[in-house]
């Protein structure tokens, strides 16, 4: 069945024609070649772009290695592209074409020419885009389904639905596969054949198992604050491993740039200033972590943090994690410094919104417990509380808002109600 995923078709839509190289990032398998080669020459056909103005081309195809070559591929291009009228550039795995920055750069400077492009390295995409072009990029970052996307695929209710999603992820191909075998062989297999060979064979490791046991690391804290340094003594009291701060640091990169993983840096709401480390470590499609640790560590609360950092990524919001210093009385009147934690803080264009993810509030202490760093903040911004049971939403006296997880994930505007 076809998943439809409006958001990024808007997103390619409001920048069309616009003079820049469109450029689609994201993991591989989360579904960034048919986005662009399904669904928006869908829409192009839709608005009457012929197929001869369109250039289609994936990289990765054994049959396209020879236009890998910069020159070979310019001369096929060429006549393509003659004739006048708008024409659409579409090139997967773009980072597969030699000198592709300077490629880029000449397509997107002939008459009528609009450029996009797909890849799954940010190294090799955004950060020498941006550099090479001096700001004639513009990314387009891909996630995996989100909740409400592969709600789209299922008929069984939000609850089964949410336990299929949280064990095996929203990688598109995953979700329509029948069998919990075939999921999780599925992501396993892709990890070792696809995720870690592009790393390893990009930047010429020879190490392997500490790269391996590093994404068994990161996976085990996932949710949880952690540094290179802190990463460093586990390997060493753990793994029995001498690996350096700099090799964790390096591979750290790796991963990231990958769009394996993604850092969540620590926020001083009321010091209005970064931290530093440590830092929060999420991956961009769960299921991807849970193939890591086995399936085992089910960790369900963790798990729904980092589907709630997701969503609010997918909603265009730079995300940190909230601390909230103050001063306060203990029972014997001593004063003492205390910092708490806000899960996420939230902040596009001006809006901000902290959000805490509380797994269950089965009581009125709990309640004050999740509350307790929001109402630490004296600024105006929104307040939310999203909570794994079926609640109705809620405002409470303080302006705190209450919301089951379903009603979060499945409202596009869930954040302003």
């Amino acid at each position: 069945m076809e998943i439809k995923r409006d958001k990024y078709l808007r997103d390619l839509a409001a920048r069309r024609g616009n003079g820049l190289v469109k450029v689609v990032t994201g993991a591989r398998r989360a579904g960034k070649s048919y986005l662009l080669f399904k669904l928006f020459r869908d829409v192009l056909r839709a608005d009457g772009v012929a197929d001869d103005h369109v250039v289609e081309l994936a990289f990765d195809l054994r049959s396209s290695r020879p236009l890998r070559d910069p020159d070979a591929f310019l001369e096929w291009a060429a006549p393509r592209l003659a004739g006048g009228g708008e024409r659409f550039v579409l090139l997967d795995e773009v980072q597969l074409l030699g000198d592709f920055e300077e490629v880029l750069n000449e397509l997107s400077r002939m008459p009528g020419v609009d450029v996009y492009v797909t890849g799954s390295n940010s190294k090799f995409l955004s950060t020498d885009i941006v550099t090479e072009f001096r700001g004639r990029g513009d990314e387009v970052h891909v996630l995996p389904l989100t909740f409400g996307e592969f709600m789209q695929c299922r008929d069984d209710g939000e609850a089964r639905a949410w336990a299929d999603y949280v064990e095996f992820g929203g990688l598109p191909l995953v979700a329509t596969m029948g069998t919990p075998e075939q999921k999780a062989a599925y992501l396993k297999n892709l990890f070792e054949e696809t995720y870690i060979a592009d790393i390893i064979e990009r930047n010429g490791l020879r190490k392997t198992q500490e790269l391996e046991d590093l994404l068994n690391v990161l996976a085990s804290v996932t949710g949880s604050l952690t540094n290179a340094s802190k990463i460093q003594a586990t390997f060493k009291s753990v793994l029995k491993s001498d690996i350096s701060l700099n090799t964790v640091k390096a591979y750290i990169g790796y991963l990231e740039e990958s769009f394996l993983v993604s850092a969540a840096s620590r926020y001083d709401v009321k010091g209005r200033k970064y931290i530093g480390s440590p830092l929060k470590y999420y991956f961009e499609d769960v299921g991807l972590r849970n193939a890591r640790v086995g399936f085992r560590q089910d960790e369900e609360n963790h798990l729904m943090e980092n589907v709630i950092y997701n969503e609010l990524r997918y909603r265009g919001f730079s995300v940190d994690v909230g601390v909230v210093k103050s001063r306060e009385y203990d029972d014997e009147g001593v004063q003492h410094p205390v910092a708490r934690e806000v899960d996420f803080v939230a902040n596009l264009a001006g809006r901000r919104y902290y959000v805490q993810s509380a797994f269950a509030i089965p009581d009125a202490a709990k309640a004050a417990q999740e509350k307790a760093s929001l109402l630490s903040i004296d600024d105006s911004f929104k307040k939310i509380v999203v909570v794994k049971d079926v609640v109705n939403v809620s405002r409470d006296e303080h302006g705190i808002v209450t919301m089951g997880l379903f009603d979060f994930l499945l409202d596009p505007g869930s954040l302003d109600r």
